[in-house]
């Protein structure tokens, strides 16, 4: 028998640490080469690892939410003698491959040696899912392997399991009584993900002076047109939604007001103010609030706009965005849907100086030429960094905004 160290590979992009997201092993089991060993988290992803042997758990470097070092040891495993030696000999003779793409979970890594660094090696992991729809499973007894994926390459979606739970659960229902009231306290550990994004958004009001401006914006006109170009749709299509509207007027708008399409360096003191439109899309996730992004999103046209929401939004809520997909962008739009309330007083995503918030459409009766009508109804609520995007530009931007949304023929007029 000997020792295999398993040392945190180089996760890409320059990191030099990372964070226990979850544990898929403990000490004493018996893992087998490729097996799902654990999930380490970075700035943007989750980034899954296998076992580069087979072999037993003798040790685990620390616990979820611990950091680890880029190079340091992670888990030792108990090996036959030679399978070690074996590796580091084939080390030598080959030129180990790029480190594994980050934000795909699907991708596992190998480990390196106590002498030198082992190859990345291809994922074959049995079961694709991410890290917390495999933790969850784990919680409530479930074995992957008999659920059918329906996400690609039969992934296992966070509904996938929900279904999986339910059927269980109706079940169980029927031979199970009525059970008293629950009274247990459960305390959870903030992180991941989750700590990230507590971080970031104390960070954000700490520094931001935020400036907050709400106006209610008629779109009776916007809705109607919506509805016919989705009537016009054949039915496997997917239809419109208003976001691509509001995209292709925010985009057409910033023209105007470069100022709100910025991003600030704080270490630098500098502002910069980018021509092209980087569209964050902020994302309710089962992992948390995540902003992927549409790059150069004034070059689709609305339907390319819509589809390209549509597949970031996707790739991060089943956990398989890029790390280029979530990062980079240089305003961001944030919507509840028909849970936006009236009102809402969005937090600036860092480092940019604006985000738009939308909030829920309700027809009501408003004046009109002096007669009563009913109308369609959307408040937007924005947010502004004060430091760089002054009052009036802030309210006038909005204003401008509210003037092509309400006349949607001009989101589509350039000159």
């Amino acid at each position: 028998m000997s020792e295999y160290i398993f040392n945190l590979p180089d996760l890409g992009e320059g990191l030099v640490e990372a964070e226990i997201a979850e544990w898929m092993v403990k000490v004493g089991d018996h893992v087998n080469e490729e097996d799902p060993i654990g999930a380490m988290l970075t700035d943007k992803a989750a980034v899954e690892l296998s076992a580069p042997v087979s072999g037993k758990v003798v040790s685990l470097a620390g616990e979820i939410g611990d950091t680890i070092a880029v190079g340091a040891p992670m888990i030792v495993f108990e090996t036959k003698g030679g399978q070690q030696a074996d590796e580091e000999k084939a080390v030598e003779e080959k030129t180990a491959p790029p480190p594994p793409v980050l934000g795909e979970t699907s991708q596992l890594a190998s480990a390196s040696s106590t002498v030198t660094d082992a190859p990345v090696k291809a994922p074959t992991a049995k079961v694709l899912t991410s890290p917390s729809v495999r933790q969850h499973a784990r919680e409530a007894n479930i074995d992957l392997t008999q659920i059918k994926g329906s996400g690609p390459r039969g992934r296992i979606l966070r509904t996938d399991l929900t279904a999986h739970l339910g059927e269980n659960t109706v079940a169980t229902n029927k031979s199970e009584p009525r059970k008293a009231p629950a009274t247990a306290v459960t305390e959870i550990k903030v992180i991941g993900l989750r700590r990230k994004i507590a971080e970031r958004m104390t960070q954000a009001n700490q520094e931001i002076p935020h400036f907050a401006y709400v106006e209610e914006i008629d779109i009776t006109a916007l809705e109607s047109l919506r509805q016919h170009l989705n009537g016009k749709k054949a039915p496997h299509e997917d239809k419109l939604t208003l976001l691509p509207f509001l995209g292709l007027a925010l985009i057409r708008v910033l023209e105007q007001f470069p100022q709100c399409n910025a991003l600030y360096d704080s270490e630098r003191n500098v502002i910069s103010q980018h021509q092209a439109v980087h569209l964050g899309i902020a994302t309710q996730t089962p992992d948390g609030l995540k902003v992927p992004v549409v790059k150069h999103s004034g070059s689709h046209s609305l339907n390319g706009l819509a589809g390209e929401i549509r597949r970031v939004a996707t790739a991060a809520r089943e956990n398989t965005a890029k790390r280029d997909e979530l990062m980079g962008s240089t305003i961001t739009i944030t919507s509840l849907g028909k849970h936006g309330g009236i009102v809402s007083t969005p937090v600036i995503n860092l480092p940019e100086v604006a985000i738009i918030g939308v909030n829920k459409a309700v027809e009501r009766p408003v004046v009109v030429n002096g007669q009563v009508v009913i109308r369609t109804i959307m408040n937007l609520s924005s947010s502004f960094d004060h430091r760089f995007v002054d009052g009036y530009d802030a309210a006038m931007m909005i204003q401008a905004l509210k003037s092509m949304l309400e006349q949607p023929a001009c989101i589509f007029i350039t000159e």
